[in-house]
């Protein structure tokens, strides 16, 4: 690719020794001779990776939690001017639709609300709690929204994985990819750009953050569960694209 974003790319990888060492962590790269192959790489592996969940049908699981939860889901949508087939997706992904889920880092609901982000959005929204199903999804409806107005994005699809992508791994976080999409002069209002900029935020590239950021690092720390971030904008979208053929 001879653009300027691999000159760049090019340009960082002779400095600092970046691969000079194998790493064992999930989703960090092997070390290769240049971080323009990387972004090939990435490029490469997540294209057309996930697999497409079937449109023909629902499955029981969401066809329950559509009866069960479907009128809240619309009523919080409209409210945020959310497609409530977005929200739903989100929901499947993020809880299998348990109202009781609770994940490992003290997430909980049908939406996943943190603990953090629960007593911030409880008191925007003025509702005591998040934990019922109602306030759940209200919280998480309004949290996509504020994503969604946070984030530049060149078209809605861009602009709707942009926010997935925020809501898994933080604001913040996406900021910085886009940060690092423009430094290299990538297009950081698109979400491939942002894509393969997410691994380049770890700590093994702060000789690049070096260039970007003048504390030298990113602004929200470093990140290393760029894989999961991905695979998750591309299963919610999976779910959504489904969910539009098969919900009106």
């Amino acid at each position: 690719m001879k653009s300027k974003l691999v000159n760049k790319i090019n340009a960082f990888a002779l400095l600092g020794g970046l691969f000079v060492a194998s790493v064992s962590q999930v989703g960090c790269f092997r070390p290769e001779s240049s971080l323009a192959n990387k972004a090939e790489d990435i490029r490469a592996t997540f294209k057309g990776e996930m697999h497409q969940a079937s449109p023909a049908s629902l499955d029981r699981r969401t066809e329950s939690s559509v009866q069960r939860y479907g009128s809240m889901v619309r009523t919080y949508s409209n409210r945020y001017e959310l497609d409530w087939r977005l929200v739903m997706a989100v929901m499947r992904h993020e809880s299998r639709f348990a109202a009781d889920a609770v994940s490992n880092r003290g997430a909980f609901g049908l939406m996943q609300i943190m603990p953090a982000t629960q007593l911030e959005l409880a008191g925007k929204l003025g509702v005591n709690e998040t934990e019922t199903p109602s306030n759940n999804i209200k919280a998480g409806a309004y949290h996509l929204q504020q994503l969604y107005r946070a984030i530049d994005a060149s078209d809605e699809e861009n602009h709707i994985r942009l926010t997935l992508a925020a809501y898994n791994a933080g604001l913040n976080r996406i900021l910085d990819a886009q940060d690092v999409a423009a430094y290299l002069g990538d297009k950081p209002d698109k979400w491939e750009s942002v894509k393969t900029a997410l691994p380049l935020l770890s700590k093994r590239y702060q000789s690049l953050h070096r260039n970007i950021w003048q504390s030298g690092r990113p602004t929200a720390g470093y990140f290393t569960d760029w894989h999961q971030t991905i695979g998750y904008v591309e299963s919610v979208m999976s779910y959504y694209s489904q969910y539009q053929v098969a919900l009106k």
